[in-house]
């Protein structure tokens, strides 16, 4: 980690670029070199393992890497902070660590997929069980559903497709009185719009495949730790299944990371400027988006929330999944494939996916999800109206 970090009062903007350019290094390029290396080479045989000169092998990660990390502890509040392959894989990892046989985990009936499918697969072969509370519950209906063998709450928050929200802070106060771990994903508020260790969480992960990355060409995760009690089992669980990135990806989100701020910001602005033209048509039924006033969750994202992420709910008023595919084919500008936080706009049919809950909810259509990006707001609303259209007359 860096040695000298930068004074607390300075904004994330600023504190995001500055050791690109802090002196006393001597002439360098402003971002660090990309070294692919896996053999590190050393002066003398009784420094080859005392890590004196830093990693003794390309697995330990290397500057682009290490300055990333540094980078994500300044900007998540953290004690420490890991990088591994994937987003997915920034949840899975302290699931392993923290969890043993016999343990439960208490999440949301509105997780994300894979982790759903991994605790049902994964995790359940191995002894530990998942019990799903409803994706509406309140904070007492959350803390109702632990019993005594609860280990865990895995927080997501908004949650996936229908973007619930849930009283973080309450939560984690009183996960740690009845010593119940937290671990939330945070990659709506990208460690930026919301800082989960601040408000007591344990561990946050994000796929810095999204916004941190920001240019769809990279797949990574960062696990993010408040102290030592999470963070001690999670480098160890690393260290022995021997996860890292490469040092390309490394770079490039760290090139990434420096105009996040901008990017999340500017790209907020238009999806509500997106939001709040698509709640004025007929042809949709609900904006599933917390920073939109009057939607579910509004009152807590105000509370809690600096931003918001790019990405929202749209349920239409009824139609049927070829009217839905007849509105995203007629599309010129939002592209149609998976992800979200890059520089482009994006579109998937979801409402396939509310099967695999326990409690599916009750739409009044066809749920899409949306991610806006970059795009001019006002050439995005004239593509969703010629949507609309080929969705009206597919529907009649």
């Amino acid at each position: 980690m860096t040695d000298q970090p930068d004074p607390p009062d300075r904004s994330v903007r600023t504190r995001l670029i500055a050791p690109a350019t802090r002196r006393g290094a001597g002439r360098r390029p402003v971002s660090p070199p990309v070294e692919r290396a896996s053999t590190l080479l050393n002066d003398d045989p009784a420094a080859m393992r005392d890590g004196s000169g830093g990693p003794v092998y390309g697995i330990e990660d290397l500057t682009a890497a290490r300055e990333l990390r540094a980078a994500l502890v300044d900007l998540e509040g953290a004690a420490d902070a890991w990088l591994v392959p994937s987003g997915l894989a920034a949840v899975t990892v302290p699931l392993i660590a923290l969890l043993r046989p016999g343990d439960e985990v208490l999440a949301t009936d509105a997780l994300y997929g894979p982790t759903r499918r991994f605790l049902n697969r994964h995790l359940k072969a191995r002894g530990i069980t998942t019990t799903f509370h409803a994706a509406g519950a309140s904070t007492a209906g959350i803390l109702a559903a632990m019993t005594d063998r609860t280990r865990l709450l895995l927080i997501e928050s908004p949650a996936s497709l229908t973007f619930e929200l849930v009283d973080v802070p309450a939560l984690a106060g009183a996960c740690r009185e009845r010593d119940v771990l937290t671990v939330m994903d945070n990659t709506w508020a990208a460690g930026l719009a919301f800082r989960p260790l601040a408000h007591g969480v344990d561990v946050s992960v994000q796929a810095v495949t999204k916004y941190v990355a920001g240019h769809s060409d990279l797949l990574m995760g960062s696990i993010a730790v408040a102290g030592p009690a999470a963070g001690r089992p999670v480098a160890e669980t690393l260290e022995d299944l021997g996860w890292r990135v490469s040092p390309d990806d490394a770079w490039l989100a760290l090139r990434g990371l420096r105009t996040l701020p901008l990017r999340y910001a500017e790209q907020a602005r238009s999806a509500l400027t997106v939001a709040e033209w698509l709640q004025t048509r007929p042809e949709v039924a609900q904006v599933l988006y917390p920073a939109l006033p009057g939607a579910p969750g509004h009152d807590l994202w105000t509370r809690d929330y600096t931003g918001a992420a790019s990405i929202f709910g749209v349920v239409l008023n009824g139609g049927s999944e070829a009217a839905a595919h007849a509105l995203m084919s007629a599309l010129e500008l939002f592209g149609l494939g998976y992800s979200w936080g890059g520089f482009e706009s994006l579109i998937t049919h979801e409402t396939g996916q509310l099967a695999f809950r326990r409690s599916p909810p009750a739409l009044a259509g066809e749920l899409l999800r949306l991610h806006v990006g970059l795009e001019d707001p006002a050439d995005l609303i004239a593509d969703f109206e010629r949507g609309l259209a080929a969705w009206s007359a597919a529907s009649r």
